[in-house]
């Protein structure tokens, strides 16, 4: 029976996961605690809305696909105390609350270390400083798409492009919320209609289309795989293509580390 093997979130875009044994997923189908911050260009900083739903374009602000050395970089946040800690290989690089104060400490720092990185051109770019850290902490609205949605993968499409190419590939590298074991290479793709994982349904909703981010290694912050093109000519993707989105049907509940999962008639038989 497939099943969950890990659960992610990322409290701040574009940094560092953190792994859980269980996730939280609200009615409207966004993860608790799961992209609570950002750090936006100062020509960005204002909130945006489409559709009625907070919206947060990755290329507003500090994100992996422009920026992989953020990879090398760990971030903790404590939701409780409101205060994140940034560390490079294991050094202090900055802690603070996000406070007003807090705040300019945090962008400071962060904006010295991505200057003095290999992509310090791109942050120096017109409009781009100085960085502005958005969010209260708490609210769940900085997701690529308005709708946000729970993002999935199964780990055997990970083994299977891993076994593509020379660098190591793992499930950081696409920063889904929820990992499935039990499942056949790209099995997923193809997965339509309702899903139970846990207590919860969901409905799937459309595949994940890849960009840049997933080329940089999760530990260097090196581009390190062409995964992209490998999608396309090694596995005939029409369109690089990894994982997929889901909502809940009605109501949010909790999924956790464990949690069968399971798919149309399997779903149905069991109801």
């Amino acid at each position: 029976m497939p099943h969950v093997s890990a659960l992610y979130r990322y409290p701040v875009k574009g940094f560092t996961p953190e792994r859980r044994d269980a996730l939280e997923v609200g009615d409207d189908g966004r993860i608790l605690g799961d992209r609570v911050l950002a750090f936006r260009f100062a020509n960005a900083a204002k909130p945006e809305e489409r559709d009625g739903l907070d919206y947060w374009p990755k290329s507003r602000g500090l994100a992996l696909m422009d920026f992989p050395s953020l990879a090398r970089l760990q971030l903790t946040w404590d939701g409780a105390a409101k205060r994140m800690s940034v560390t490079l290989e294991g050094e202090p690089l900055v802690e603070a609350g996000i406070d007003h104060a807090g705040r300019r400490r945090l962008c400071d720092a962060v904006a010295s270390y991505v200057l003095g990185s290999s992509d310090g051109d791109r942050l120096r770019g017109e409009g781009r400083l100085p960085l502005e850290l958005v969010g209260d902490g708490e609210t769940s609205r900085f997701q690529d798409r308005p709708r946000g949605f729970v993002s999935l993968h199964g780990s055997a499409s990970v083994a299977a492009l891993d076994g593509a190419v020379a660098a190591p590939v793992d499930d950081r590298r696409f920063r889904s919320n929820v990992v499935i074991e039990g499942l056949g290479p790209w099995e997923e793709l193809g997965w339509s209609g309702r899903v139970r994982i846990g207590e919860v349904v969901f409905t799937v909703q459309q595949s994940i289309g890849r960009c840049l981010a997933v080329h940089a290694n999760p530990d260097t912050g090196e581009r390190d795989a062409r995964l992209l093109p490998t999608l396309t000519r090694e596995f005939g993707q029409d369109a690089p293509t990894l994982g997929i989105l889901l909502l809940p049907v009605g109501r949010g509940g909790t999924v956790r580390v464990g949690d069968e999962v399971r798919i149309g008639d399997a779903l149905t038989a069991a109801q």
